[in-house]
């Protein structure tokens, strides 16, 4: 029995790393791929002999070779709640090389009230390998293995954990600020500066100010928001070199579940199942379940996996609200399980309907004894079967499979919107574009289930591909509240490409289309931005309430005019940057 679970690990183990060539983890600085696009030397030319340093937006991807366009400026004053997490950019630009650049942040001060430079991060902002797929407007799915028709360049997005690095000649570098205001703020305008240093001695300032408004935002893990943005600890497995589900693995990790479990994240990704979107990324799923057919014909199933994945982002990062399964209809309807009878790892090809015994043969057993050990953990009610963009008739079988072995169990779906097994969906995530029906969503409301919407490949706009503009990612959380849905899921948080701080493409699908944070904890400004448009939301949520409960039908109104225009049809008559920069100075004001 323990013989065939390590012969069932190692062969999960080898087809992880299988084709995976052995390479230098970028750790600490690293060089970044050349950009060839065209370059404005004229500009250059132009520029003091004396590197510049200026305010920019957040909301711009600068360019790194060229000449930023900036209305220079020292001075920045930005506006949040307490608890609110708030965003700059600033831009460095020098015609010479710059050695041992690096930031530094003053306490900001509001006569004794203090907020700490402790709770402000600055990060270089650095350049990765970008496409422009989605540029007719069609979006970014297909298989493109032909890189020269990729119309490649770099794009600002990775925000760096290095403290210092160099700045070469000719040169722009992008600089990040992010202050987490705390929630025990004192309201009022909180001043200091940011500070380069450069070439040991030399230094530039900026002036940066914070208003502290007088209401406040209460920590993630109590955001209303459903996040759901899907994790793959393989590609952490993988990128680290080390074993899976080792100790060097979780340590791994954990400041990248941490960072996602700050976003407000609700859901737990796990597979349990071999390859359940058919290996289609850098580094497949495998199953988190040890599957062994005894000698006898029965069915002996492990969850040692299963067990130490929840349990460590549960406890220890502190996502706790839902555990999703995936899946009983994958793309290949293809099975695996260790046959004791032979020694070896065995694959059944079974569909889901009354004609096809071997599938509920399958997933029957499994899915019983599932239950009878999640109920074990206190996790049954946690739990969804769940599955993605599968056919109606598919998911009618696989719905009576899961309910012939527990009633009870829930069932998640994201995919379109099908009346006929609504009822049947605890958790139903709709494609962009899609909406549901108001009577239902009063219904799913009551009953408690959770209505969310999606974007994927297929969205041209809105996306967090990494060439796609910064607010984009933004808009997502004003169309959540503006289309009442509970919040948003997007594969994947952490598929990363081979090597992802160079290179976002990926061989099918847009650039950044797999993930939307970088190795070792490094943020993106996508990550940043899509923060910011959750945080939106809930402030929308609470005014919501807050105006309702106190019958001020004015503001009421007024907010929800504010919110109405973040639709699909929305995208067609206003710019999203200009739409989302308008929108939150109003809700500031509220």
């Amino acid at each position: 029995m323990k013989h065939g679970f390590l012969i069932y690990l190692l062969f999960a183990f080898c087809l992880a790393t299988n084709g995976q060539e052995t390479r230098n983890i970028l750790t600490g600085d690293y060089t970044e791929l050349t950009d060839t696009k065209p370059v404005d030397k004229e500009a250059w030319d132009k520029q003091p002999g004396k590197p510049q340093l200026s305010w920019g937006s957040t909301d711009v991807r600068y360019s790194k070779l060229n000449v930023p366009s900036v209305n220079k400026t020292q001075r920045l004053r930005i506006s949040g709640w307490k608890g609110e997490r708030v965003n700059a950019q600033a831009i460095l630009w020098t015609t010479n090389n710059l050695e041992k650049v690096s930031l530094s942040v003053s306490d900001l001060t509001n006569g004794k009230s203090v907020i700490p430079a402790s709770v402000i991060r600055t990060n270089f902002v650095r350049y990765v390998m970008t496409d422009e797929l989605n540029k007719d407007g069609k979006g970014g799915c297909g298989h493109r293995p032909v890189k020269a028709d990729w119309d490649s360049s770099v794009v600002a997005d990775v925000l760096d954990i290095i403290k210092v690095k160099d700045v070469n000649a000719r040169s722009a570098q992008p600089i990040w600020i992010n202050t987490w205001i705390p929630e025990n703020t004192k309201p009022g305008v909180y001043k200091g500066t940011v500070t380069v240093t450069y070439n040991t001695s030399s230094a530039l300032t900026l002036n940066l100010e914070v208003e502290v408004l007088n209401r406040t935002l209460p920590a993630p893990k109590n955001w209303a928001f459903h996040l759901d943005l899907w994790q793959n600890p393989y590609s952490v497995a993988r990128y680290h070199q080390v074993p899976l589900w080792s100790k060097e693995h979780f340590d791994a990790m954990l400041p990248v579940m941490k960072t996602l479990a700050d976003a407000g994240q609700k859901v737990i990704t796990t597979t349990i199942m071999h390859k359940p979107w058919n290996g289609q990324t850098e580094d497949h799923f495998d199953s988190m379940i040890f599957r062994m057919k005894k000698m006898d014909g029965t069915w002996e199933f492990r969850y040692d996996v299963f067990d130490k994945w929840v349990n460590f982002m549960m406890n220890e990062v502190g996502i706790d609200k839902q555990i999703n399964c995936y899946t009983l209809i994958p793309w290949a309807l293809r099975f695996d399980y260790f046959d004791q009878a032979t020694n070896r790892i065995q694959f059944i090809e079974a569909k889901p309907g009354a004609r096809d015994k071997a599938y509920e043969d399958y997933w029957g057993p499994f899915l019983k004894d599932f239950a009878r050990h999640l109920k074990s953990k206190g996790w049954f009610d946690k739990t969804t079967i769940a599955m993605d963009e599968r056919g109606l008739d598919a998911m009618q079988e696989a719905i009576k499979v899961i309910k012939n072995a527990d009633p009870d169990f829930k069932i998640s779906l994201a995919g379109n919107y099908h009346p006929e097994i609504e009822k049947d969906l605890y958790d139903l995530c709709l494609a962009f574009g899609h909406n549901f029906p108001a009577d239902v969503k009063a219904r799913r409301d009551k009953e408690g289930k959770i209505s969310t919407v999606y974007t994927c490949c297929a969205e041209a706009l809105p996306n967090t591909f990494t060439f796609s503009p910064p607010a984009e990612a933004t808009w997502i959380g004003w169309h959540a509240m503006a289309g009442n849905y509970d919040g948003y899921l997007r594969w994947a948080y952490n598929s990363w490409t081979k090597e992802p701080l160079l290179d976002s493409r990926f061989r099918s699908w847009a650039a950044g289309d797999c993930y939307i944070v970088y190795p070792e904890n490094r943020s993106s400004i996508r990550m940043e931005k899509l923060i910011e448009g959750i945080q939106d939301y809930e402030k929308i949520n609470i005014l919501k309430e807050e105006f309702k409960n106190k019958n001020n039908k004015s503001k009421l109104e007024k907010l929800n005019t504010l919110v109405s225009s973040f639709t699909p049809e929305g995208l067609t008559k206003a710019d999203p940057t200009q739409a989302v920069q308008q929108a939150r100075t109003e809700l500031n004001k509220f």
